[in-house]
């Protein structure tokens, strides 16, 4: 039975919701401000988290095993070129495969393609474990399998990178690369520390060992994954084609440049070729120094991926990449001009701060701006940049320094680098106004 509302009461609301206030329009509300590494893309896809976690663990392993076979073709040789060989042996492979693992990566499934080749590299660190064990101490074995190894990582890569955008969404591909960067300098830096480590303490077979161990962490994310075939466009043909990754490339002016202005960072100023000299000659140290120079822009890099969070705030990547590897550049040629060597330190520490940023606006451009189908190819191609470009820097960065002065050498490459990608922005000047929101290659 109803009752009749009384004339002096209100007439209860047709909607419980009209006497709520209204809700916040969630565009208003204003982004929380953050400083440390956005944790996002680990908290709302576990294949990410997954797939972070066994990279970590991985790299670190690596990282071991790397420094672990130098020392030991020293061992086996006392020469110095039979260490740099083991560079050459693994740069090769890398930029061959590098190409034709992208354009393998756009024709299966990516993630039986990082299965195979992950399979591969943990196969190779069993190798090594197996054959120190065994007493079988043999140069040409070391060289062979350091080769293998950049041939499963130029396969593993492109398969690996080109699965992100697939696994989160695209506001929060910034974060997931500043995640993957803080990953592999975490690796670079401590595993060879621990390799040392282990190798002094228990031998080779040790650092070969954990590292089998290690790469386990990678199978199992990797296992986990869902399919990843690429998404093809109606009409294309089943087979991806190297030339047909360099012809989309050619008509792309935005990625284009994320790989210019990475090459003016790495071939112009890239002074780890000196840093012996200049420990002694400016410094006054030793190989202890030396080491320091080489760490302290993978230190910068760590701290510029830990403190990160605020680079998801960021839409206008283009310009956030000129300024970046301009940063790189001025940074070096302070430290060409510097004979302190804290302040030297420093002045690494900042370049590397400045590396890691424009990492992170790299990969989410070419990620972002990218069909699915091409990024296999041109993750293949940015593994060739990456992987050629250090390694011509520092024949640039020796050659110059004999030549010259290590001054010369290591301030003037800092300020061709400004030069160099300041025409770069001058010439092309939509990479200034890329924007996120509206990814255009």
């Amino acid at each position: 039975m109803h009752s009749e509302t009384s004339k002096d009461e209100p007439p209860a609301p047709d909607d419980a919701r009209a006497i709520l206030p209204p809700p916040r329009d969630p565009v208003a509300v204003p982004p929380r401000r953050r400083l440390l590494a956005d944790l996002t893309p680990l908290r709302t896809s576990a294949d990410f988290r997954r797939l972070w976690i066994g990279n970590t663990i991985s790299w670190v392993g690596q990282g071991m095993t790397a420094l672990a076979i130098s020392l030991q073709v020293y061992d086996l040789t006392h020469s110095s070129f039979s260490v740099g060989l083991v560079g050459l042996f693994s740069l090769v492979p890398l930029v061959v495969f590098g190409l034709y693992g992208g354009a393998i990566a756009d024709t299966v499934d990516r993630r039986l393609l990082g299965l195979a080749s992950s399979t591969g590299s943990w196969l190779l660190a069993v190798a090594l474990a197996v054959a120190a064990f065994a007493g079988f101490h043999q140069v040409w074995f070391l060289y062979a399998v350091v080769a293998l190894q950049a041939v499963c990582a130029a396969l593993n890569s492109p398969a690996r990178t080109s699965m992100i955008p697939r696994l989160l969404p695209a506001e929060q591909l910034p974060a997931a690369n500043a995640l993957n960067s803080m990953t592999t300098t975490f690796g670079t830096m401590t595993g060879p520390m621990l390799g040392g480590a282990l190798v002094g303490l228990w031998g080779y077979q040790a650092a070969y060992l954990i590292d089998a161990v290690a790469f386990t962490a990678a199978l199992y994310a990797m296992w986990r994954l869902p399919a990843m075939r690429p998404q093809r466009e109606e009409g294309s043909r089943g087979r991806a084609s190297v030339l047909d990754g360099l012809r989309f490339l050619a008509t792309r002016p935005n990625i284009r440049m994320t790989f210019f202005t990475d090459l003016c960072a790495m071939v112009l100023a890239h002074p780890r070729a000196l840093f012996p000299a200049v420990a002694v000659i400016w410094y006054g140290g030793d190989a202890k120094t030396a080491g320091l120079l080489v760490a302290a822009p993978a230190v910068g890099a760590l701290l510029g991926s830990v403190f990160s969070g605020w680079l998801g705030r960021i839409h206008r990547h283009g310009v956030a990449i000129l300024l970046a590897v301009g940063g790189w550049g001025l940074a070096v040629a302070v430290f060409g001009l510097t004979r302190n060597l804290w302040l030297g330190l420093l002045f690494l520490a900042l370049a590397g701060a400045a590396d890691a940023i424009s990492m992170v606006f790299r990969s989410t451009m070419l990620q972002a701006a990218t069909p699915d189908a091409m990024r296999g190819r041109l993750q293949g191609v940015f593994i060739v940049v990456v992987a050629g470009g250090p390694r011509l820097g520092d024949f640039l960065a020796g050659s110059l320094g004999d030549l010259a002065s290590p001054t010369a050498a290591v301030t003037g490459g800092g300020l061709l680098c400004v030069l160099a990608v300041t025409a770069l922005g001058l010439r092309w000047r939509n990479f200034a106004r890329y924007d996120a929101r509206d990814p255009q290659p």
